[in-house]
């Protein structure tokens, strides 16, 4: 699997953007800060996910003064040419299409586009909350497991819906409320133990993992720890029923798998307040690193990797260690200082402010 081309008109900064991949080798695209390089890795991404990595809303992508944003890529898989095109609207509904067939939900994607995204943001994951922690196993989910990623969708969905009723029933119900709220709370309990047991299953898959990418990277061995921890026990749909007075007062749901956390240490100690930054930026990357390698093992192929300015953060040690630990496979690079030595691109484009590329060597 890797893109041809990818094509953007009036995405964030990008007016009209048009590039073309080598289908194995490394892209790198130049450019100084603002001209757009991470927005159009963030199209990319955006046609294999259909969100932004940066976790903007959809109204925050499309450039301003405009009503939308077209994005289009050209993929091949095997020996299959496929065209994914999104309309991303700043009002109204978006619409994403596969060979001209309406995508309905993410996992349609994913026989088309897969991606593994590093950016400097992604210490988030090791130094903000427990959301982007959830966040970051559904992403790894998504690619690697698309049966797990559609009982996360499911759960999104009841989770809406339970609110609603929830905040509408004030601190009372009615029978009819009641009868429906054990509806919700029945598909809740299947999509949400569904979901968790999965996520548990994939710290587990991770864990070794992770620990051999933050020795490499940290250069000595560290001991690193990956725990998932549910906001209830038992039953889910128990959890739910004792959680229910709670819920009404509060008009959320309580419990469930939008309340755990994944708990990260470093020798022993939680690593969101005990470690150094340096450290932090580390496990970050293992932890991604050790996600792109397990996709690649159940994908049998790498996903096509998407590298953000990430060398601007790592010191040369670490940007060593961060190209030893990828397999082979199509990856798009952004930079805006020289990037290491080790890179060696296929291609080159360099990018002006507004999206506009130019191949290097050729007349601007």
């Amino acid at each position: 699997m890797h893109l041809v081309s990818l094509a953007v008109t009036d995405f964030r900064n990008l007016a009209d953007t048009v590039i073309e991949l080598d289908p194995e080798g490394t892209t790198v695209i130049t450019g100084s800060n603002g001209a757009g390089k991470t927005s159009l890795l963030e199209a990319a991404a955006y046609l294999a996910t259909l969100q932004s990595f940066r976790g903007s809303p959809k109204e925050a992508l499309v450039r301003r003064g405009t009503e939308r944003a077209i994005l289009r890529a050209e993929t091949r898989v095997d020996d299959r040419s496929l065209t994914i095109e999104a309309e991303v609207t700043a009002a109204g509904r978006s619409r994403t299409q596969v060979n001209r067939q309406i995508v309905r939900r993410r996992g349609d994607l994913h026989e088309a586009l897969r991606v593994t995204v590093f950016s400097p943001e992604d210490i988030g994951v090791v130094r903000a909350g427990p959301a982007d922690r959830r966040r970051f196993l559904d992403e790894t989910l998504a690619v690697v497991d698309p049966k797990a990623a559609r009982s996360a969708e499911e759960v999104e969905k009841v989770l809406r819906q339970r609110a609603a009723l929830l905040r509408g029933a004030g601190r009372s119900l009615t029978v009819d409320a009641a009868v429906t709220l054990d509806v919700w709370d029945a598909r809740l309990d299947g999509a949400g133990t569904r979901l968790v047991e999965a996520r548990e299953e994939l710290v587990g898959q991770l864990a070794p993992l992770a620990a051999e990418h933050y020795t490499r990277l940290a250069g000595e061995p560290t001991e690193i720890g990956l725990v998932y921890r549910r906001s209830w026990n038992g039953p889910l749909v128990d959890a739910l029923s004792g959680a229910r007075d709670q819920d009404l007062v509060r008009g959320v749901t309580t419990v469930g798998p939008h309340r755990d956390e994944l708990e990260l240490t470093l020798s022993g100690l939680p690593s969101r307040t005990h470690a150094s930054q340096g450290e932090q930026r580390s496990l970050a990357l293992a932890l991604q690193l050790a996600a792109h390698e397990l996709a690649t093992v159940r994908l049998g192929t790498a996903p096509v990797l998407l590298l953000d300015d990430v060398f601007s953060e790592l010191d040369p040690q670490r940007s060593r260690a961060l190209l030893d630990g990828l397999p082979p496979g199509q990856t798009l690079l952004t930079t805006a200082q020289p990037a290491p030595p080790e890179v060696t691109a296929a291609k080159v484009y360099a990018m002006a402010h507004g999206g506009h590329v130019t191949p290097e060597g050729a007349a601007p």
